[in-house]
């Protein structure tokens, strides 16, 4: 039996209201078919801006998935979730922008999570997405090295002065900066510059930190590398592990542009490379610190495990745990609970802003082997618990 069973304290934050929603909404999303007609409608209803649908959402998926619509909206959750040893990472949830001025916009938005995490240990971490500060197509082209023509060396130019802004922010305040990983064809110009800003901001801890998708093939060879190079300069390296989110978009861009595939062939071999990752960190931590975003029980059980087995406090400052607000609750307050350091995603912005985030949440969950299920076993037992307790 998992050690992540105990609902009463997974749902200690939760009305029996606010569990019997998610109830609703974990079934209506476990069917693939129904999620994609409901995406459909659902982008087509809030680009036309139907009042009552953005409503709908605001109450089901938004409230869900989401702290708030500000940051200072999202603060009553973060102060809930501290309560239990739980931290808040602020993620500004705003996807498929692709104008320069959204770009400053969201520049802006972050180092302003960044004053907000200044000396406050509910938010240990601020993070981005690359695709924040910048187009996918010209970090594609920057990382298949393609020559830029001088008004795309200069919008390259303005991408690398955001990272340099945020990231001397971060340095500048002692704040934790991660930088999330997307697509595998944009990434190594990803890779490039947050390892030029660790090399320069990591010299006496890690204050930037870049994100590993272990579902990818090459990873573990290439922290190797990474790791050379931080001893051989003197710098420490800070990192995100994940699975990955775009297996199915990689594989078919692999498949039409014949290139090998860069996922690996299959779950169990992903599961392996993350844990292989765990032990990577455990055995580096002089040099390396890590924040586990993982909703896997048995990699958080394994990553435990191996810290007890090498006498590694609860609270070790390089070992972090994290899962996505509204999933996997069984796992992250249990954590809290065993003083682990452990925190939440918390992606905020307007509903109608927010809509790509959510409906990608939704379609993972569809996705994600038995990850609906659990999480609507989960819920239901703490519901039967409830009841019989009245």
């Amino acid at each position: 039996m998992s050690i992540f069973n105990d609902t009463k304290i997974a749902f200690a934050e939760k009305s029996t209201a606010q569990l019997e929603k998610a109830k609703w909404m974990f079934t209506a999303i476990k069917y693939p078919s129904l999620t994609n007609v409901g995406i459909n409608v659902l982008n087509f209803t809030i680009k036309n801006n139907f009042p009552l649908v953005t409503d709908l959402v605001k109450t089901t998926l938004f409230e869900q998935f989401c702290g708030g619509e500000t940051r200072e909206q999202s603060m009553k959750v973060v102060d809930k979730m501290f309560k239990h040893h739980v931290g808040s990472i602020f993620d500004y949830a705003i996807e498929g922008k692709e104008e320069e001025a959204a770009f400053d916009t969201t520049c802006e938005e972050i180092k302003e999570n960044i004053k907000f995490a200044i000396g406050n240990p509910a938010i240990p971490f601020v993070v981005f997405k690359p695709t924040g500060f910048g187009r996918l197509d010209l970090y594609a082209d920057v990382s298949a090295g393609k020559e830029l023509t001088s008004s795309e060396k200069e919008e390259w130019q303005r991408v690398r002065n955001r990272y340099e802004e945020v990231c001397k922010m971060a340095y500048d305040n002692k704040v934790i900066l991660m930088i999330d990983a997307e697509e595998s064809w944009m990434q190594d110009a990803v890779d490039h510059l947050v390892n030029e800003m660790m090399e320069k901001y990591n010299k006496e801890k890690a204050y930037i930190w870049n994100t590993i998708q272990m579902y990818r093939t090459g990873r573990l060879e290439y922290m190797a590398q990474d790791l050379e190079r931080a001893k051989s300069k003197n710098y420490f390296l800070g990192y995100k592990f994940v699975r990955g989110a775009y297996m199915e978009k990689e594989r078919e861009r692999a498949a039409e542009k014949n290139y090998p595939d860069p996922i690996q062939p299959t779950k169990e071999a992903t599961d392996d490379n993350y844990n292989a990752a765990v032990d990577f960190v455990l055995e580096n931590l002089d040099r390396v610190a890590a924040f586990f975003g993982t909703h896997n029980e048995k990699s958080t059980e394994l990553a435990m495990d191996k810290m007890q087995a090498k006498g590694l406090p609860h609270d070790h400052e390089n070992i972090h745990f994290g899962q996505l607000y509204g999933m996997s609750d069984n796992i992250t307050y249990y954590l809290g609970e065993k003083k682990y350091n452990v925190t939440k995603y918390l992606p905020y912005g307007p509903v109608k802003d927010v809509v790509p985030y959510l409906t990608r949440r939704a379609q993972e969950n569809t996705s994600v082997a038995g990850q609906t299920g659990r999480e609507l076993s989960l819920i239901q037992k703490e519901l039967e618990r409830r009841r019989k307790e009245k």
